[in-house]
């Protein structure tokens, strides 16, 4: 005789639906959404003399982390099938969430994250509906940017890189901070290449499911090799390019973070001689080295922002 349904199939602790809800985050862009948003506070902090209490910083940190999980949801929500290939881990994928769930959570992040933001004032606003409207062009008919690799890319640097780094350092800085400090602008475009790697290196292993379902990214085009070095190539013109600014600031940390730095990029390299772009699995340690080496950095430019005059 079958079992009841409700002793064959227990309700879901709270730890499972937490775990859940995290997935569908993607843990990696959770953190990479808060140290932004902290290390942008405490760079505002420390060089536009017009700080934020502590209430700014968590409801700005928690607008940007429902942006987040909008953009990051619906883009696994349009991608189904192609994730059922190339993460078959993922929360709606894999079936623990189903995808009206999804489009509920999706949906109510999205109002979230507006409310907050509004309430806020209307830098951060603007800075979020600007991230809220590149994500769902990035995933959704007509635009589909995801399918059209220069874009996809440009998306994703864009929003990651640039107006994410302008937008919440204006909102903490009091709203109408210009001229931005030049720290700023480098930090904007130091970001808007990393955000170019990580573009490159995310489709890197994701290319089976992509050519199936014909997203024509430009590792189906050219293949994971010549990705792969493009994206190597960048990123260390990227690093020297930084180091290159580190030494002419001069300042009282300059040895310690061009050390640090320089330490990076070597941990990037020896990693990346340890990896087959043509193997996931391997591709995917190096693509979370890639997002390990984004947090450091970040760091790195607030603890920069202690001292300098960039």
């Amino acid at each position: 005789m079958a079992l009841p349904k409700s002793v064959a199939e227990p309700a879901p602790t709270l730890t499972f639906r937490l775990s859940i809800l995290i997935g569908f985050s993607r843990l990696h862009t959770v953190i990479a959404t808060t140290v932004q948003v902290v290390c942008l506070y405490v760079m505002a902090t420390a060089l536009s003399g017009a700080p934020r209490s502590p209430i700014h910083l968590i409801a700005a940190w928690l607008a940007c982390l429902a942006t987040n999980l909008y953009v990051v949801g619906l883009n696994q929500l349009t991608d189904v099938a192609i994730d059922r290939l190339n993460k078959p881990r993922l929360p709606v994928a894999h079936g623990d969430l189903s995808p009206g769930e999804g489009r509920n959570i999706v949906l109510a992040a999205g109002a979230a994250a507006l409310l907050l933001a509004v309430s806020q004032g209307p830098t951060l606003t603007l800075t979020l509906a600007l991230i809220m409207l590149i994500g769902t062009a990035y995933s959704l008919p007509p635009l589909r940017l995801k399918a059209r690799p220069v874009w996809a890319a440009l998306s994703i640097a864009l929003a990651r890189g640039v107006i994410a780094t302008f937008g919440v350092y204006g909102h903490f800085a009091g709203g109408a901070a210009l001229p931005m400090p030049p720290l700023i602008g480098l930090a904007a475009l130091f970001f808007f290449g990393f955000g170019l790697v990580i573009a490159l290196f995310k489709d890197i292993p994701d290319r089976e499911g992509d050519q199936r379902h014909g997203v024509g990214t430009l590792t189906v085009r050219w293949g994971p090799q010549r990705v792969y070095n493009l994206g190597w190539a960048l990123l260390t013109t990227l690093f020297l390019l930084m180091a290159a600014a580190l030494l002419a600031h001069r300042g009282p940390w300059t040895v310690a973070l061009l050390s640090i730095h320089l330490a990076l990029l070597l941990l990037f390299w020896l990693t990346g001689r340890r990896t087959d772009p043509a193997r996931p699995p391997s591709m995917m340690r190096l693509y979370f080295v890639l997002w390990g080496l984004f947090y450091a950095e970040y760091i790195m430019f607030a603890l920069l922002s202690q001292t300098a005059k960039i």
